[in-house]
């Protein structure tokens, strides 16, 4: 039997076409949305692509994430962000994490500012966070290099506890000027706390002057290198909200500005939004 060449052609590419399936991107485990307690109208479900992309979520507080969908299908982690708060009761927190049976626990936000002294948090650790048969996080500190704090209020902290601590992670904020300072910060930590994995539960460029297209310059170098860095288990970039909800509801909206947000005012995902699902 006698084949014609445009035939032949053809079925070779029909061929090709059945036997090479389409490739989606499934995600290191690593990326995780943070979610504010304005973003009731939102569905973090946006930012759920099936894969494991995004896979991660919390909120600031140990009771689930307010949306139009829940947690959208993200794992839920706990924060208890202050030693005993109105909205996240340190009398309800054994409770709320059998009754949402979050299994990481995220710990004081920021205390190097003043908020809490290293002996003070290492004491209240022991008491509240130590008992919880989970993964733990030690509290998330600012990238301040002032005696005193951030890392340094850690190791403090650290001191303090005298082994007494159970702790799985290091937790890192970080706002800066560029890519290069955010990494050596990282490595910093990597290089104080080699034992010990970093989870990073906030971070972007500080008001670039270029807008959002200098934030994704950016969170296109901190991804990769983030998702390459064996020493990180998880991180956050800084939010998962849109500018309207944020000028309207965060306390000091200029200090980070709106570049790095991931929601459109409508409720779509933005630029930001899609580079997390696709970088």
């Amino acid at each position: 039997m006698t084949v014609s060449i445009t035939t032949f052609v053809t079925l070779a590419l029909a061929s090709l076409a059945v036997a090479t399936p389409t490739v989606k991107r499934h995600g290191p485990g690593k990326r995780g949305l943070v979610w504010t307690w304005y973003n009731g109208g939102l569905d973090p479900g946006r930012l759920n692509d099936g894969q494991g992309t995004v896979n991660l979520i919390y909120d600031y507080e140990t009771f689930a994430p307010p949306s139009t969908n829940g947690n959208g299908g993200l794992a839920f982690i706990g924060m208890q962000r202050c030693t005993d708060c109105d909205s996240s009761p340190i009398a309800q927190l054994a409770a709320r994490q059998q009754q949402l049976g979050f299994t990481t626990i995220f710990t004081l936000n920021e205390p190097d500012q003043g908020a809490v002294t290293p002996a003070a948090a290492a004491q209240w650790y022991k008491d509240h966070i130590n008992p919880l048969a989970i993964k733990k996080a030690l509290p998330a500190v600012t990238s301040s290099t002032n005696a005193g704090q951030g890392l340094d209020w850690v190791q403090q902290m650290i001191n303090a506890c005298a082994g007494g601590c159970f702790f799985d992670y290091i937790n890192l904020h970080w706002y800066g000027q560029n890519f290069a300072q955010f990494q050596a910060h990282v490595n910093d930590a990597h290089a104080r706390f080699p034992n010990n994995k970093l989870v990073i539960t906030e971070f972007a460029l500080q008001n670039p002057p270029g807008g959002q297209a200098d934030q994704l310059a950016f969170f296109r170098q901190a991804f990769a290198f983030l998702d390459a860095a064996t020493f990180v288990e998880m991180y956050f970039p800084f939010a998962a909200t849109s500018p309207a909800l944020f000028n309207a509801n965060d306390a000091n909206p200029t200090a980070v500005g709106t570049s790095s947000l991931m929601y459109n005012n409508d409720g779509t995902i933005n630029a930001v939004g899609q580079l997390l699902l696709s970088a």
